[in-house]
């Protein structure tokens, strides 16, 4: 049985539509995100009632701000991936493994559009990422 490498237009269409409305949602979200870390960051003295910030309160607000930041930082991992499998469906290498060349099965490109290898080749990469983080 032959193994299928390009997908039909319809396929790529379907997955550009997808990963398209992805990045306008995290987009979307990480402007969000934005405005929150921007409103705020502005610091909060409490100068106004008389009092200052509670150690607790100043402690959440910073763990509040770091949490934000950390999603913001993998959201924006997470558009460069959707960046990159778009830039692939445009030049013809979507649906195909970075590393084996071997095609991404449907099922998987459905959970994870922006995928970037087979399920095998990541296994692969994240125990050599593993066994190099040993050492």
């Amino acid at each position: 049985m032959a193994i299928k490498k390009k997908m039909n237009k319809a396929q790529l269409d379907y997955f550009k539509k997808r990963l398209t409305q992805m990045k306008e949602d995290l987009l979307h979200d990480i402007h969000n995100m934005d405005e929150v870390n921007s409103v705020d960051s502005k610091p909060s003295t409490g100068e106004s009632s008389g009092h200052g910030m509670h150690m607790a309160d100043a402690a959440t607000d910073m763990y509040d701000r770091e949490f934000n930041l950390g999603l913001a930082s993998n959201e924006r991992e997470l558009l460069t991936k959707i960046d990159s499998a778009l830039k692939r469906i445009d030049d013809g290498s979507y649906g195909l493994c970075l590393k084996s060349h071997k095609p991404i099965p449907a099922a998987r490109l459905k959970a994870i559009p922006y995928a970037e290898y087979t399920v095998a080749a990541q296994e692969e990469l994240e125990k050599e990422k593993s066994k190099s983080s040993h050492l």
